[in-house]
């Protein structure tokens, strides 16, 4: 069971619309189109197209398994005395004072230019169920960091 936010769901529902109505039949084209080109043994166009076709079909179960097992988060059910799932929390890295702002989002819908990290994360991990005022040590690929939550919201 994956859980998410609704802009991420709906998120996902609209990308897997695009790829099954607009992609896949772009594709279907274009191997019909490479098809009727002749021998199939060695028409480069053809075989790239289905391994476009299969790549995309790949991506299209990918993403009906997501939605299949995701499940909406109520947000009006949600606290922001604690970190959890979707709640924006602002910090302080301590060892250079630097502040910083992050949402801990699915790992579908994380997005680091957005602020969204995955809840799997190293430092996700390391803030959930933390409150305001704690100090956090993650370890991330350049060592060990220490960060202070300063607030926390939804």
């Amino acid at each position: 069971m994956e859980y998410m936010s609704q802009e991420g769901y709906d998120k996902l529902v609209a990308e897997l619309h695009e790829l099954e109505s607009v992609e896949l039949p772009k594709v279907r084209d274009a191997i019909s189109e490479a098809r009727d080109k002749g021998d199939l043994s060695e028409n480069f166009e053809y075989h790239a197209a289905k391994r476009e076709q299969a790549r995309l079909l790949g991506r299209i179960r990918f993403k009906q398994r997501v939605l299949e097992n995701a499940r909406v988060i109520d947000m009006s059910r949600l606290g922001s005395e604690k970190v959890g799932l979707l709640s924006k929390v602002e910090m302080t890295n301590l060892s250079n004072n630097a502040r910083m702002t992050y949402t801990i989002a699915s790992p579908h819908e994380a997005n680091l230019r957005e602020g969204k990290i995955s809840i799997k994360s190293p430092i996700a991990q390391a803030l959930l169920n933390k409150k305001v005022g704690d100090e956090v040590e993650v370890r991330v690929p350049i060592g060990i960091q220490k960060f202070r939550i300063e607030r926390i919201s939804l």
